[in-house]
């Protein structure tokens, strides 16, 4: 081989990219997103993938009354079983005014209680640390925007994820905040988060009183619930068993356990 061909390959590429084309094709192939163990027909699943649905729908009157509250209410506390879809709508609804410019700011808050684990031993900083408690939140976020755009977000700071002992003495103005698994803060600490709300913001408390990782006599949720509802201007929703929209299975084995 001459040093000027040499030099040629080297230049324009040792391989013509065009062979690989029909390999590019069998790498694009469309995968399947969403597995569903229900038939498609099923009557109890009539299609529930909404992940990509700019406005979500309400599966059940329970989610539609929560939907309802938030829309009208500054302060909503949603109670109810897993899987009810408090966690996702409050989020959705945290997006959709994000989007339409009702608020400057989203702020996602969660209580860093362990349930039964230790995770004293985990490597990393603070941040590290509490990262395994706060990823249910990015993923409710990621499943309205793409991860992309909620990393955007949060840099901004349009988007602030934040555990509950990071909230004392803030106010919170212009903005939509979502208190996850209050079932898990005491009495005194609702207090306080609920005092964050500051001039045109909306709160939703979500929790289950019934999976609290506290002792009986320390969660709060309950106790606070029970008050707020006899304020007119508070909406205190409750969601049941009916208004479950995991697997089926997930609405049987509660009524028993």
């Amino acid at each position: 081989m001459t040093k000027r061909a040499l030099k040629r390959m080297v230049r324009e590429g040792a391989f013509d990219a065009g062979q690989f084309d029909d390999d590019a094709k069998v790498r694009r192939l469309p995968t399947a997103r969403g597995w569903n163990p229900l038939p498609h027909n099923d009557e109890r699943d009539p299609g529930r993938e909404q992940g990509y649905l700019k406005t979500i729908k309400p599966k059940s009157e329970g989610q539609s009354a929560l939907i309802e509250a938030i829309d009208q209410k500054s302060l909503v506390l949603a109670l109810g079983p897993a899987g009810t879809g408090k966690t996702y709508l409050a989020i959705a609804k945290a997006v959709e005014a994000l989007e339409a410019g009702r608020v400057a700011r989203i702020v996602l808050s969660r209580p860093a209680v362990e349930a039964g684990e230790s995770i004293g031993f985990l490597p990393g900083e603070m941040e590290d640390k509490l990262a395994p408690y706060l990823r249910p939140l990015y993923d409710a976020l990621s499943d309205r925007l793409s991860m992309k755009r909620v990393r955007a977000l949060i840099q901004e700071g349009a988007i602030e994820i934040a555990p509950v002992g990071f909230m004392r003495g803030r106010t919170l103005n212009n903005a939509f905040v979502v208190i996850d698994e209050a079932q898990n803060c005491t009495y005194v600490q609702l207090k306080m988060l609920l005092t964050r709300l500051g001039w045109s913001s909306t709160m939703v408390v979500t929790g289950d009183p019934a999976q609290s990782d506290l002792l009986p006599e320390l969660s709060g949720l309950a106790g606070v619930a029970a008050k707020l509802q006899e304020l007119p201007n508070i909406a205190v929703v409750r969601l049941a068993d009916r208004d479950i929209v995991r697997h089926p299975l997930v609405a049987e084995m509660l009524s028993v356990l």
